[in-house]
């Protein structure tokens, strides 16, 4: 299947590159040396050093350090996030999430109730930072985002079809570009925002509101979000809604974390939540 890389065409083939450089770092069993990274990448050591640092933030070495199992609990203790202060201080559903321009709204509980029924959801396949992505969206908004590296992209086609199954599918995908530049930070000034469209129940709405005000390069807890929403005994609740969440990266359910700093599960699977948060820490750092 062929995909449309979300990015200009000038960049095309550093984005590639730096694509099959994060999923081999992300696969790798043990820490690769710059010599090896360079070698797969068909590149010299200093070349890639330099391209690699120019596009995630940081070197090839911490960016694996990033990656560490450990390192999620470490960022629990260092880099947690209280929502109300992440509210107090503007990042909320409406405003800026951090590194992306987001404005969204939600269907109404009556409409979500129809299953999609009266709808038109577009489609189309897309290159992402951790591979290949599946955007479906409403003429209000992108409403599906899901990442098939470790899925697979029938099982990620059927994921999101399956929560809309009364909706009409039409694939599309240059009704959706411009909106999907915007989301993955491509500049080619397409958008100022990348609008969403929530379609989901009362409760699951509340928790990807809260998801919203998670800056990037933090992260929060189940539990946290729990309180954040008025439902502090909720947690499991909450973790489901988590992991209902239709629109991966746009709404940072992989910013949230389990009270241990373990990393819990993750929809699309935990490499793809590895990579997500070692990608946003080195560039929080950088």
């Amino acid at each position: 299947m062929t995909h449309n890389a979300p990015i200009p065409e000038s960049d095309g083939y550093h984005y590639a590159v730096m694509r099959r450089a994060i999923d081999l770092l992300d696969h790798a069993e043990d820490p690769m040396t710059l010599e090896d990274i360079a070698r797969h990448m068909d590149m010299s050591p200093a070349h890639f050093q330099r391209l690699f640092s120019r596009w995630v933030g940081v070197s090839p070495k911490r960016y694996q350090q990033y990656l560490m199992l450990g390192q999620a609990k470490d960022m629990l203790s260092k880099s947690a996030t209280t929502l109300e202060a992440a509210h107090e201080v503007g990042l909320s559903g409406t405003g800026r999430l951090h590194d992306l321009f987001l404005r969204w709204e939600a269907m109404s509980p009556g409409s979500y109730a129809q299953k999609g029924a009266g709808l038109t959801i577009y489609w189309g396949w897309f290159e992402s930072p951790f591979g290949p992505a599946l955007v479906m969206g409403t003429e209000k908004g992108i409403c599906g985002l899901a990442l098939a590296a470790e899925t697979g992209e029938d099982a990620a086609m059927a994921d999101l079809h399956n929560r809309w199954p009364e909706a009409d599918y039409v694939e599309d995908p240059m009704m959706l570009r411009p909106w999907v530049l915007t989301a993955f930070g491509a500049q080619d000034g397409a958008l100022d925002k990348a609008p969403l469209y929530l379609i989901g129940a009362p409760f699951q709405i509340k928790v990807w509101e809260a998801l919203l005000r998670i800056p990037s390069g933090q992260v929060t807890t189940y539990s946290d979000i729990a309180t954040a929403i008025g439902s502090p005994k909720a947690v499991r609740a909450v973790g489901t809604a988590v992991g209902r969440n239709p629109v991966s990266w746009l709404i940072p359910c992989h910013r949230a974390l389990r009270k241990s700093g373990a990393l819990g599960g993750y929809h699309w699977g935990l490499p793809v939540k590895r990579a997500m948060l070692a990608f946003e820490a080195a560039r929080a750092e950088a």
